[in-house]
């Protein structure tokens, strides 16, 4: 399934070949969100021709509207959005922790808007979760079978165990018997799987446990040593990066010898900085709607690490800026040689191209941060290619030569 081509010598990072029943993810990755069956704004080929090999799907979402017996009956996901490669689904775990708890944002922050919304977390049980739709406010249930059930109907390559996504507020006792009850849930997600599970979808477990190292590992052995071809770390992660890194380190030390081989996906993190840290300590590929998100809302993605690698392109500044988004960029809006100005004019004005432009510019521009990160660990330069990231370097400038890449590969390869 996860073929490693080269591993770096100094941290824990690697590159490879996951392999699934629609194609090949080049590994590490980073997968855009099509929550809804689209990445907001594009099509398929259009993020396949971005360079990427697979979408992330949301299992919760889908359930709602259309329905996964509606999708299953245009011949599952893939054939409904026109998208030919992989796709890995979520489990609508991360779902209970918005509605029940709030986002990540809103702990932090102190908001309470989520509470305001129509869904809502009635019970969380050993069964399952009893929630209010957002659509419409009607009662929902969902359980592990239930989420094996939609993403078997969805079809797509990978899924996710159901599993509670506790926040980091709660206390060590919350953390716990939350734990306990994800890991008595992927019991029951493997059981369903097993028996009636499409052939050739992976399932990953979840690691959970919180910002408790001993939590932590404790979740990520049971995950490995289920069975499950793949781990994901999901739950709270902690409320700054340098936690945040430390969690994750705690999850991948425990993934060496015979459970070397499982990819490694984190869950909800794409920030530039994380994903070159992420790649550092193990990490096989990411998930995260900040690209896409954030071109939305008119900012693109620049190599400027002290501005968090964003420029907000709504400011009044750019009206009669004539240079591109960003210099020697590859992306549509900047290889047609449009200006800042007439993207910053477009946003403004809410028109939808200006978003589509600017959701391009940011997909191309994290692709670019990870096949540079692919082509140094294949090189065997991801400490030199690392820093020229994060001292701002434009991406597709910071990797080694492509035939350097690629005699580095050919090497690994014949050594194995």
């Amino acid at each position: 399934m996860l073929d490693i081509l080269a591993r770096d010598p100094a941290t824990r990072a690697r590159a490879g070949l996951l392999h699934t029943a629609h194609g090949t993810v080049r590994t590490p990755a980073f997968v855009p969100l099509a929550t809804k069956a689209t990445v907001k704004g594009l099509l398929g080929p259009e993020v396949a021709d971005l360079g990427y090999d697979m979408v992330l799907g949301n299992t919760f979402h889908l359930f709602l509207d259309p329905g996964p017996e509606r999708i299953a009956g245009f011949g599952g996901l893939h054939d409904f959005m026109g998208w030919e490669r992989p796709i890995i689904t979520d489990s609508g775990g991360f779902q209970v922790f918005s509605m029940g708890h709030g986002t990540v944002a809103d702990e932090i922050k102190g908001s309470r808007k989520h509470a305001d919304r129509l869904g809502k977390v009635v019970s969380i049980g050993d069964d399952g979760v009893r929630f209010r739709s957002y659509l419409d406010g009607s009662d929902k249930f969902m359980a592990p079978e239930t989420s094996m059930e939609i993403q078997t109907r969805l079809g797509s390559d990978i899924a996710l165990v159901f599993d509670e996504c506790t926040p980091f507020h709660v206390d060590r006792d919350y953390t716990e018997r939350s734990t306990e009850r994800t890991h008595r849930w992927l019991e029951r997600c493997l059981a369903w799987h097993g028996e009636h599970g499409a052939p050739g979808q992976l399932v990953y477990g979840i690691s959970q446990g919180g910002v408790y190292e001993d939590l932590r590992k404790q979740s990520t052995e049971v995950i490995a040593a289920s069975g499950t071809p793949g781990v994901a770390i999901g739950g709270s992660l902690g409320a700054e990066k340098a936690q945040m890194y430390e969690v994750v380190d705690w999850a991948t030390s425990v993934l060496g010898g015979e459970h070397e081989a499982k990819p490694r996906h984190l869950l909800g993190i794409g920030e530039i900085d994380d994903l070159v840290r992420g790649v550092e300590l193990g990490i096989d590929s990411f998930d995260c709607a900040m690209p896409t998100r954030l071109g939305r809302h008119g900012v693109a993605l620049v190599p400027e690490p002290a501005k968090r690698w964003r420029v907000d392109l709504t400011a009044g500044r750019f009206k009669d800026d004539h240079g591109p988004i960003m210099d020697e960029c590859p992306c549509p809006a900047c290889a047609l040689g449009l200006s800042r100005g007439y993207v910053r004019y477009l946003v403004h004005s809410r028109e939808l191209t200006g978003m589509r432009l600017l959701t391009l510019h940011n997909l191309a521009f994290v692709q670019r941060v990870m096949a540079d990160l692919r082509g140094a660990i294949l090189a065997g330069t991801l400490a030199e290619t690392a820093r020229a990231l994060r001292d701002g370097a434009p991406p597709g400038t910071a990797a080694p030569p492509v035939g350097a890449a690629r005699r580095s590969a050919r090497v690994v390869v014949d050594e194995l």
